[in-house]
């Protein structure tokens, strides 16, 4: 995977893991708000809520890892995405940094345990390797 000087990430925090969203597939960052469940949805999908007038689906990234869920609440956050002209928020542990990679590397087919079609490649930094979320796949399926 070629690597842009103008390709910088956000790297966002599961529990000890660390994955990277590029930073022009994020819109904002927000501290989590109240989120209202939808009834018969996805597992992973935790509900809607309003994020100035619009009514926003709001999904769990722990979830849809299958991790359990944690206790520290204090920094989670929702990372607005738009993905295909919609806004969708994904919960997080945290929101750590923007970087940019020195090196972006294929992703293998298992990594950390998930399901490697999450992640478009892997990111090698100053901090070690991260792995880089295929929006689509993760939002999707």
């Amino acid at each position: 995977m070629e690597v842009s000087q103008q390709d910088q990430y956000i790297v966002i925090e599961l529990g000890t893991e660390k994955y990277a969203l590029k930073i022009s597939e994020v819109y904002e960052i927000i501290k989590k708000q109240k989120i209202t469940a939808v009834p018969n949805s996805k597992a992973f999908l935790e509900g809607v809520t309003n994020i100035r007038g619009k009514i926003v689906p709001i999904i769990s990234l722990r979830k849809r890892f299958q991790l359990g869920e944690t206790s520290v609440i204090h920094k989670a956050r929702i990372v607005v995405v738009n993905h295909n002209e919609e806004m969708i928020g994904i919960v997080v542990d945290g929101v750590n940094q923007v970087i940019k990679f020195s090196d972006i590397q294929p992703s293998t087919e298992i990594v950390s345990g998930v399901d490697g079609s999450y992640f478009q490649g892997i990111g090698q930094s100053e901090e070690g390797f991260i792995g880089i979320l295929n929006l689509e796949y993760v939002l999707v399926g």
